[in-house]
């Protein structure tokens, strides 16, 4: 195996595991709230702060993380989150307040934030459209479906075993292992790029106004959605988010280039993205409440049930990988968006006090996961079509915080729906009956992905990055450098 092969072998690994690590700590800290609670004499309200802290630093930061990646390097801001997520990983596990964890949560999301964007650019930049990309996307699409499910289970076996502070500390050998494989990847530091200034104000107002957005909208789960807290949040971040797109239309180097979304499979994959993930996070929260509220399972059991749900999104995506030159991303993220829409009307029409695993869980989670799987490998395939190599990172940011967006708008939007219908009841089937409205609506959001992605996409998009586009930075040089389709064109 030569340097240059070795190279990317090591850049793929080094994606995957962060990939991995982010998604598992999404889910990971949910199965310990109980025993942080206990053990740091949290109050509710406190306890919620443990996953919004890391959920509004992450969802915040994301567009900023993506850009630095491009202007100051991938190596510099790889390293950085790695250290900054092992480090807030470590205080973590040793902390001895509810304030110092929260802390450290949010410090997490930070560097969450920088790894998340790099990690999708590195693909994009290691690996020439067509197979071997097509390959590497499916691959990453693996690894976050693997790191939320593995966490649902991992975070129920690890604190039966060894207590809360282990879903925090394991995250450190992960990270070092991480650490060892940047130095194999052939990314080198480099200076700045020629030119390049920090879109300050741009940064700021898009941080402050996505990190509002996504606070006013898990703020929902206490505050009513007319409420003067909630309206007034949300207000504030409409008005914070349009100041930033007029800063960025003025600006010369913007966080967000808005010619970028001009191109129509860019903008079908953010929209496209903002459906699916209501969908994907409804899933692993509202079968998470059922089997646990309603069927009764234990934390280690429904992590267990949660593993057929990963390997249909594992299926799904080799499928996608092997067949997404033949049927092009539009066919393809229809088809997914369909599948998934059918099983999420799976879970809708089963979910009953007197359910089963079978029919409730297995066949629907396998369904859904398939369909969902299928989408990863032409999603990012759009979501970088004509995108320059210094771009990507730019492009990842907006995926990236598209998805955790939509994974918010939707999710609070069905947990409302779910109170709605399950109202003071607090029976089995009273609750049975809201996750089933919830699932009825999401599976609904699912069916208009599959038309967005019908409708928006062209005909003949071409899964790649424009023809001439710029060599790629200094930092990727072990990588071929993006160019010129050499798959066949998609439908």
């Amino acid at each position: 195996m030569n340097d240059q092969s070795r190279h990317e072998r090591w850049l793929l690994v080094v994606a995957l595991i962060v990939q991995f690590m982010v998604a598992l700590d999404m889910s990971v800290v949910n199965v310990a709230l109980p025993d942080m609670r206990s053990d740091l004499d949290f109050t509710p309200e406190g306890l919620l702060w443990v996953v919004n802290a890391y959920a509004l630093a992450f969802g915040g930061l994301l567009m900023l993380g993506g850009r630095l990646s491009d202007l100051i390097g991938s190596r510099r801001i790889l390293t950085a989150g790695l250290v900054l997520f092992g480090g807030a990983s470590l205080l973590g596990g040793l902390a001895w307040s509810p304030g110092g964890l929260i802390a450290a949560r949010a410090v997490q999301g930070i560097g969450a934030a920088a790894l998340a964007p790099v990690a999708f650019a590195l693909i994009a930049l290691a690996f020439p459209a067509g197979p071997a990309r097509s390959r590497a996307l499916g691959l990453w699409g693996m690894a976050g479906a693997a790191g939320g499910a593995v966490g649902v289970l991992a975070g129920g076996l690890l604190t039966d075993a060894a207590g809360w502070r282990a879903v925090m500390l394991v995250n450190v050998p992960i990270v070092l292992f991480a650490l060892v494989g940047t130095a194999r990847t052939g990314l080198e530091s480099r200076p700045a790029k020629a030119g390049a200034r920090i879109d300050v104000a741009g940064a700021l107002l898009a941080t402050a106004g996505t990190t509002l957005l996504v606070l006013g909208l898990v703020g929902t789960s206490t505050h009513p959605w007319g409420s003067a807290r909630t309206l007034g949040t949300l207000g504030s971040a409409v008005l914070l988010l349009a100041a930033f797109v007029a800063v960025e239309l003025r600006t010369r180097t913007p966080l967000l280039r808005p010619g970028l979304l001009k191109g129509r499979p860019v903008l079908t994959a953010n929209l496209f993205v903002l459906l699916l993930s209501s969908g994907q996070f409804a899933a692993f929260y509202f079968v998470s409440l059922y089997m646990q509220l309603v069927l009764g399972y234990g934390p280690t059991a429904a992590g267990a049930a949660f593993l057929p749900f990963t390997a249909g999104i594992v299926a799904g995506s080799i499928v996608a990988t092997r067949t997404v030159a033949t049927f092009g991303t539009r066919r393809l993220l229809a088809a997914g968006a369909g599948l998934a829409a059918l099983g999420l009307a799976g879970y809708a029409a089963t979910a009953r006090a007197d359910g089963g695993f079978l029919l409730s869980i297995l066949v629907p989670s396998l369904v859904g996961s398939f369909g969902f799987g299928i989408c990863f490998v032409p999603l990012g395939t759009a979501a970088t079509t004509d995108v320059a190599p210094d771009e990507t990172g730019m492009a990842s940011g907006l995926l990236n915080s598209a998805r955790q967006v939509g994974g918010s708008l939707g999710l609070a939007v069905l947990v409302t729906v779910a109170a709605q219908v399950t109202g003071d009841g607090g029976r089995p089937a009273d609750l049975a009956a809201g996750y089933s409205a919830a699932f009825w609506v999401c599976a609904g959001l699912l069916a208009v992905a599959a038309l967005t992605a019908l409708v928006l996409l062209p005909a003949r998009a071409r899964p790649a990055a424009a023809a001439g586009a710029p060599a790629a930075p200094a930092d990727a040089r072990t990588a071929p450098a993006v160019g010129p389709s050499t798959a066949p064109a998609a439908d």
